[in-house]
């Protein structure tokens, strides 16, 4: 269902699914760069969010300020974390009591991870494709939320090295899956996403 949700800095276009019955746990999906596609419709963020809810979740997908019809200028990603953060608060006041899990692809891998590393609603760090040498992730080192983590071998703007770096200084619980002949787009690899996404989150 489409919808606009209060924004720091105006309407944030949204898009909500939900699971028939009992909701496991509330997500919000964070798109990539918008200068890379980066928006709640990517491909990547379609497929884990159906892998979601087909696994019971509540999944909440916006668009960043400035991007499609959300409000608000775009500044090269400052204010995005806000914007991630008025997502989460609208999400608790229909599913209060709920786990969340943070979930986000490249760029928005890093607005998840390190907003909800820092959100006690959020216990669960999910991030595909991350950018790793573009972003500062520090704050998962001291975070002992569970963290789960997707990246392509040949990924060539966040090489797979520097994920595997920051994975050795993340401490437990960690896991870090690797798909094999995937790029940062994950073309012809999507489904393997959303394979991996529930594989990993299947028992948690």
């Amino acid at each position: 269902m489409s919808l606009s949700i209060d924004g720091p800095a105006g309407r944030l276009e949204a898009l909500i699914e939900a699971p028939r019955g009992r909701v496991r746990a509330a997500v919000v999906l964070a798109a990539s760069h918008p200068d890379i596609g980066g928006t709640m419709q990517n491909k990547v963020l379609h497929v884990a969010a159906k892998t979601l809810v087909d696994m019971g979740c509540v999944v909440l997908r916006f668009n960043y300020r400035g991007v499609g019809l959300s409000g608000g200028p775009w500044v090269e990603g400052h204010g995005a974390r806000d914007d991630y953060r008025a997502a989460l608060d609208w999400l608790e006041t229909r599913h209060r009591g709920a786990p969340f899990w943070a979930v986000g692809y490249s760029f928005g891998s890093w607005v998840a991870m390190t907003t909800g590393a820092k959100d006690d609603r959020v216990v669960a760090l999910v991030g595909i494709g991350l950018a790793a040498e573009s972003y500062d992730y520090a704050v998962l080192t001291d975070s002992e939320k569970a963290k789960f983590l997707i990246h392509g071998d040949h990924d060539s703007i966040s090489p797979l090295r520097a994920v595997q770096r920051l994975y050795a200084r993340i401490p437990e619980p960690r896991e870090l899956v690797v798909i094999e002949g995937a790029d940062h787009a994950f073309d012809g690899h999507v489904l393997d996403v959303g394979d991996t996404l529930g594989d990993l989150l299947a028992d948690f």
